[in-house]
């Protein structure tokens, strides 16, 4: 199977979602799937339902759990380091038939690792490695190196309404 490069991104909800949607997906399909969050850290509704087919999907989660409105402290980069790493290998070894790298843009965008470091991971996966790349404000050497990029905008929202998180829907 052709892996391709996929990028969803944009300021509208369901980037993630869409892209744990491919992973359960390819785990029915007996594909082995690795996935590496930036950014984001905690036990949300997602984390404990794929880690039932932790045969199949192998999650990671390479941050603090918060945003980062300022400068990335040392703690957040180191740990973004590793994450970007162990994506890497995930991607060129030929293992994982699906990689997942859940807010790699806003992982550049925060400057937790430059943008050349992501477009190598993207030039070095395997050729028969699907990478799925999620997150705001997808650079354009990013989009370029894509072959499928779905933008998500936001029409309405009931967040909007002061509808917080709910459990199993969004959180």
């Amino acid at each position: 199977m052709k892996g391709y490069v996929q990028v969803y991104t944009g300021d509208g909800k369901g980037k993630t979602t869409a892209a744990l949607g491919v992973a359960l997906r390819a785990a029915g399909a007996g594909y082995q799937v690795f996935i590496g969050q930036f950014i984001k850290a905690g036990e949300f509704s997602e984390i404990k339902a794929l880690r039932r087919f932790d045969d199949l999907i192998s999650i990671h989660q390479f941050g603090k759990g918060r945003f980062i409105k300022t400068t990335p402290t040392k703690e957040d980069i180191q740990s973004a380091r590793i994450g970007l790493a162990k994506l890497k290998e995930a991607a060129g070894s030929g293992d994982y038939q699906l990689v997942i790298v859940d807010e790699g843009n806003v992982a550049v965008s925060c400057q937790l690792f430059p943008l050349s470091e992501l477009v190598e991971l993207i030039d070095g996966r395997h050729p028969d490695t699907e990478l799925i790349i999620t997150g705001r404000g997808a650079k354009p050497e990013v989009i370029d190196k894509a072959d499928l990029v779905t933008e998500m905008r936001p029409i309405k929202h009931y967040y909007d309404q002061g509808v917080a998180a709910r459990v199993g829907i969004e959180k």
